[in-house]
């Protein structure tokens, strides 16, 4: 007799697939979590709540947050009208350039996205675009690595939710632009492995701006109560589309006005041992 999965052994199953090596997937927990009852969506965050304070208990730095879903056609696909967020910490963060261990990646994809760092507190329940605006001290060219511990990305809303909105690792580049030195909306990119473009998209992409992403992750984290802070990372959302990740892999990002970033994997798939 199979008994009914808890918030917590649904969390338990992403968080063992997330820390095992070899990387073996999880099955989709999207019927697990409807079969929990109430709101799917709702139940899908305190799953990832309850991975994330684990990350905390571990050890790990919150340092942002990122914004998924931000795409128009991803939203028409997976049926829902807002996008979704997840919990960025210190340890999944590399710099440009700096090679990243294939291994600690689960089925990874990259989308090149802004970045903003920001300098005061959100803590209105309504943020408009000035007070992103002033909250923002500076902007990056950055390469999210996305990841899931869902086989084949065989995801629907709540897969991704519960799953940290399906975050891996970020690549920061380290040029930092004021937000007035470059238009956001406007700016176009382009994402290359080894000279091959492989994604074209702008700013335009990521809602419309990447400021209403960010007002949007705002005005939610204060709903939550776990507000945005001065000194956290928010990745916006893409601007173009995803790319498949190889071992070995280097890719490079360019927003016009904002610079490049490099994303650069090692060839090695397994743990040293």
């Amino acid at each position: 007799m199979t008994h009914p999965q808890t918030l917590q052994s649904i969390a338990d199953t992403l968080w063992q697939a997330q820390r095992q090596h070899p990387f073996k997937a999880a099955p989709p927990v999207r019927d697990a979590i409807g079969a929990l009852g109430g709101d799917t969506l709702d139940s899908a965050y305190r799953i990832q709540q309850i991975n994330t304070q684990r990350q905390i208990e571990a050890g790990a730095r919150l340092v942002g947050r990122k914004i998924g879903l931000t795409s128009r056609a991803v939203q028409t696909q997976l049926g829902v009208d807002q996008p979704d967020f997840g919990m960025l910490f210190d340890h999944m963060a590399y710099g440009d350039g700096e090679e990243i261990p294939f291994v600690l990646t689960q089925q990874p994809k990259v989308e090149a996205e802004i970045a903003l760092v920001l300098e005061h507190d959100l803590l209105h329940e309504r943020h408009t675009v000035a007070d992103i605006l002033r909250a923002t001290a500076f902007a990056l060219p950055a390469i999210e690595v996305a990841g899931s511990r869902i086989a084949n990305w065989d995801i629907r809303l709540a897969d991704t939710v519960a799953d940290n909105a399906s975050s891996g690792l970020f690549v920061l580049g380290s040029r930092p632009v004021k937000l007035d030195a470059f238009d956001i909306v406007g700016c176009g990119m382009v994402m290359e492995r080894v000279g091959d473009q492989v994604s074209v998209g702008a700013g335009a992409a990521c809602l419309g701006n990447p400021l209403n992403a960010a007002i949007w992750l705002a005005n939610t984290m204060v709903r939550v109560g776990a507000p945005l802070r001065a000194g956290d990372i928010v990745l916006t959302g893409a601007l173009g589309p995803m790319a498949a990740v190889h071992p070995g892999d280097a890719f490079a990002a360019h927003i016009e006005g904002l610079g490049s970033v490099r994303a650069l994997f090692s060839n090695q798939t397994e743990s040293a041992t």
